[in-house]
């Protein structure tokens, strides 16, 4: 459970906190493949399933890359330089500015992940509530000094890099006062389960106390997700797709509408789970009432006779003035009173 002194900040109207069900961040990223149509549907579809953030990745690309880019190829771009990836699977900033206005329309918050200085800057000119740091932008120190100095919330991804390599970016962002969270993340798509690194949410949470701190997930399933709300995950973040006959990079290990549903319902589960102490829920009284334990006279008992422990028994229900966990107190005490075989016995019933 959170303490008063959790980290929390707002995206928009939405609340982050450890105390608070928790946000799932759907990604369209470049699924859509350039195509505005087709990142309305997903957009569409994400929001009709529970979907509360929105997250794209605006891309300029002569401004995130140098033509060295043409020259590398991602293992999960189908032979493609990642300038080509790039290149021909954004939106125009035209068009972005339209799938903002689209997504809010249907009552969803639009966040975005820059890759660039001239990315940041447009994203705030049009007023984008946070900003989506990608992990491989955790070490670009004047992207992240320029987007923190904007004072807006940044979720910051952290794959690919140990907690000792966080420590610079982190200072950046605690100097700048925006609030943040981080996310713990693995760049492969898909994650193997035994590459995912669950423990990292609390070492995150304990190198890092100022930090919301939740998951982005590239694994096949909802699964890690899920147990990442068990382990403290505020923020779970998962690439989406309206349908997975789609082709491109990211579709492999993105969420379709059916499982982002399951995502957000069960993820809200477990969450409220979490905030329970241990101990009788109110709805366990009548179960409580008939699967415990009262102390019986285990065959008929005389007014005077002293008990020893072949007296007395214990037995359903637990209707009995007498719980079971008492059974040692009556041990050495007289009866005042007959008392019938399989009664349930009353402290009355017997003397000091």
């Amino acid at each position: 459970m959170a303490s008063s002194s959790s980290p929390v900040f707002q995206i928009g109207d939405r609340k982050v906190a450890s105390n608070l069900p928790p946000v799932v961040i759907v990604e369209i990223g470049i699924n859509h493949g350039g195509d505005l149509g087709v990142a309305k549907e997903m957009v569409r579809a994400a929001v009709s399933s529970g979907a509360e953030i929105v997250k794209h990745q605006t891309h300029i690309a002569a401004e995130e890359m140098t033509e060295e880019a043409k020259t590398v190829y991602p293992a999960n771009a189908g032979g493609q330089s990642i300038w080509e990836v790039i290149d021909e699977n954004s939106l125009s900033l035209d068009e972005e500015v339209e799938l903002k206005a689209y997504t809010e329309s249907l009552g969803a918050i639009y966040i975005s992940t820059p890759f660039s200085r001239a990315a940041a800057d447009f994203l705030y000119e049009i007023g984008v509530p946070a900003f989506k740091i990608g992990s491989g932008e955790t070490d670009n120190i004047p992207l992240l000094r320029h987007i923190a100095a904007f004072g807006k919330p940044m979720i910051v991804s952290t794959g690919m890099r140990s907690i000792e390599e966080l420590i610079e970016p982190v200072r950046i962002l605690d100097e700048s006062g925006a609030p943040y969270a981080l996310l713990e993340c693995t760049n492969a798509y898909p994650t193997l389960p035994e590459h995912v690194s669950l423990q990292g949410i609390a070492e995150l949470r304990d190198a890092f106390p100022n930090a919301v701190i939740g998951f982005s997930d590239h694994t096949m399933g909802p699964f890690m997700s899920i147990a990442s709300v068990a382990l403290g995950a505020s923020i779970i973040e998962r690439h989406f797709t309206d349908t997975r006959y789609r082709e491109g990079p990211d579709i492999i290990c993105s969420m379709d509408p059916a499982e982002l549903r399951l995502l957000v319902d069960r993820t809200k589960e477990v969450h409220a789970a979490m905030q329970k102490p241990k101990g009788r829920a109110p709805s366990e009284k009548k179960t409580y009432e008939f699967a415990r334990a009262s102390i019986v006279a285990a065959h008929a008992l005389s007014a005077g006779q002293v008990l020893t422990e072949a007296d007395i028994w214990a037995k359903r229900p637990g209707t009995g003035e007498i719980a079971g966990y008492d059974f040692d107190k009556l041990i050495g005490k007289a009866c005042k009173v007959d008392i019938p075989q399989d009664k349930l016995i009353e402290w009355k019933e017997i003397g000091d």
